[in-house]
């Protein structure tokens, strides 16, 4: 049950708080004074998505709050999201004046599905266009199966789910099916690309040494030059033409070769050996520096003896690393992406290869999720069959007691062409409002008020189940007189043991309410607002007079309205 509505600067209203209890509560007021602002309130709490300027001019949010009972089955579902001691649960939702909402449970931040969940198990909503619903196979069908019980939303997930892998499968099949027509083609494509790439081998390794070895190659009597040139001046005389004069000229200049002079620097050094200990730690640098320029010679030496080239080598290495090229370019710029390449063409050619196979396969996978499907839509089907006729038998007794006896209402069930994701069934409802009329589709043979009086009946057998609180947003819309006085009847047999909450516009309706709430709207500042009052039984005996088009003080609508009340 909603013991309390909420809420602050949604359009018109600016703030209003509504007490709410059980049986039948009404809420009444002018067109255009915010009744529907409520049931809008109402449908955010259950995670509807907001509308464009609902928030009040000037305000920067807008807010609303429901506090229900908490009942048991929902307490173990949500488990330590409520406090062990919780006996009520709030839900609340926020809108910003720039679009943005936030949700709340329990006190804690929740998401909008999250209200959806919760809320779905606490109320059920029926919108003031619910019965033109009535008139679409599909809202039909979810009636069907919402009155065969919880079971047959657990075989419409099976069937939903067999149905999109019979989707998948058949998709599956339409791949394989097509790609067979290219396969050739393909194939033959794929092979030459392979077999170029095969025959390259082509390793990053293998790039990066041939570019080193085509760099040395090169420049490659340059490094000769460099070799001879240091050599020396390390070991003294002259191994090239061009580098040995100016070194071995450099070498007599300073007294003779650099691996000599160091030796001979070492050695006198060394000579006094012991005496002083920053003489002996200069005598061993010396020594090592010896050492290193006679192991760097021998080094050179080495180097220089394998930097010979075998003739026509660095055209060997450009051909090579062209080839290389020649792949990145086609195939994505480096020879990692040619080698993702040739491995992407592997598997497809083992694909287009296994094709027939692939084929096969398919076709049996199709045809295994088309049995499942047909065996999911069978279950749905046994259901609907069982509970249809169940279904128009309780919509004729409700019928009968909205002022629609004599009026025949069945369920009709012809198979479709093909399952869908809610089984292999087309719903029709029909109905005959008047005795020796023959039956018809519903969206073609009831009238506006007809229509509300059988989306009430078959809400009213639907909600047996159902949760504890029902909305109703102007349900009466198309009816007057004695009808909407057994409309209001039956609200109220309705909210007999639960709550119901009805927008309405009728007096017939709302003086049978045990709780009757008004909006008014106040157009005389700059921004209108609306108020929300609860009425004592006085000033209900106003507000039905106002319902009734009269004024205040019209002496006959005033007894009227309070025959109304004395009648409920």
């Amino acid at each position: 049950m909603l013991h309390e509505l909420r809420v602050e600067n949604l359009l018109l209203i600016e703030r209003a708080e509504l007490r709410l209890g059980p049986g039948l509560n009404a809420l009444t007021g002018e067109t255009g004074a915010g009744k529907t602002v409520l049931a809008h309130a109402i449908d955010l709490l259950l995670g509807g998505k907001p509308r464009p300027g609902i928030v009040r001019p000037g305000a920067a949010e807008a807010y609303v709050e429901g506090v229900f009972a908490l009942p048991d089955g929902l307490r173990a579902e949500l488990g330590e999201r409520l406090a062990p001691d919780a006996d009520e649960i709030v839900l609340a939702r926020r809108v910003s004046a720039e679009g943005r909402t936030r949700a709340y449970l329990g006190g804690r931040s929740a998401t909008a599905a999250d209200l959806r969940d919760v809320g779905g198990a606490l109320l059920s909503f029926y919108g003031q266009h619910e019965h033109r619903k009535l008139t679409l196979a599909s809202a039909q069908l979810g009636i069907l199966d919402g009155f065969c019980g919880p079971e047959q939303a657990e075989r419409r997930a099976a069937c939903a789910e067999a149905y999109a892998e019979a989707r998948a499968a058949e998709a599956a099949l339409d791949e394989l099916q097509a790609r067979a027509g290219a396969r050739d083609r393909e194939l033959d494509l794929l092979v030459w690309e392979l077999e170029e790439i095969e025959r390259a081998a082509p390793s990053e390794a293998e790039e990066a040494e041939l570019a080193a070895e085509r760099e040395r190659l090169r420049h490659l009597e340059g490094l000769r030059g460099a070799v001879a040139g240091g050599l020396a001046a390390l070991e003294g005389g002259s191994e090239d033409s061009s580098y040995g004069g100016s070194a071995a000229g450099y070498a007599g200049s300073s007294g003779g070769a650099a691996t000599a002079s160091l030796a001979a620097a070492a050695a006198a050094l060394s000579a006094l050996s012991g005496v002083d200990p920053a003489l002996d730690a200069l005598s061993a640098r010396a020594n090592a520096l010896a050492v290193e320029a006679d192991d760097l010679a021998g080094e050179l030496r080495r180097y220089g003896e394998g930097i010979d080239a075998t003739p026509g080598r660095l055209d060997e290495v450009e051909e090579r690393l062209g080839q290389f090229d020649r792949l990145k370019r086609k195939h994505g710029g480096t020879i990692e992406a040619v080698l993702a390449h040739a491995a992407e063409c592997t598997r497809r050619r083992e694909l287009l290869e296994g094709a027939e196979e692939a084929l096969e396969d398919g076709r049996a996978r199709l045809e295994t999720a088309r049995g499942a499907l047909a065996e999911r839509a069978a279950e749905l089907h046994e259901a609907r069959a069982d509970a249809g006729p169940r279904l128009a038998d309780a919509v004729r007794d409700r019928l009968g007691e909205l002022a629609m006896e004599g009026a025949s209402f069945a369920v009709s069930l012809a198979p479709r062409e093909s399952p869908g994701p809610a089984g292999a069934d087309e719903v029709e409802f029909l109905i005959a409002p008047n005795p020796g009329v023959p039956a018809g589709p519903l969206r073609e043979t009831a009238s506006g008020g007809e229509l509300s009086r059988v989306m009430l009946a078959l809400m009213s057998v639907a909600a047996e189940a159902g949760a504890a609180t029902l909305v109703f947003d102007e349900v009466d819309a198309g009816i007057g007189g004695q009808t909407a006085r057994a409309v209001g009847e039956q609200l109220r047999a309705l909210a007999e043991g639960r709550q119901v909450i009805c927008i309405t516009h009728l007096p017939q309706i709302a003086s049978l309410a045990d709780r009757h709430f008004t909006i008014v709207k106040d157009a005389s500042g700059q921004t209108a607002r609306t108020t929300v009052t609860e009425l004592d039984r006085g000033a209900v005996v106003g507000e039905l007079v106002r319902m009734l088009g009269a004024d205040e003080a019209d002496a006959a609508a005033r007894r009227h309205a309070k025959e109304l009340l004395r009648a409920a």
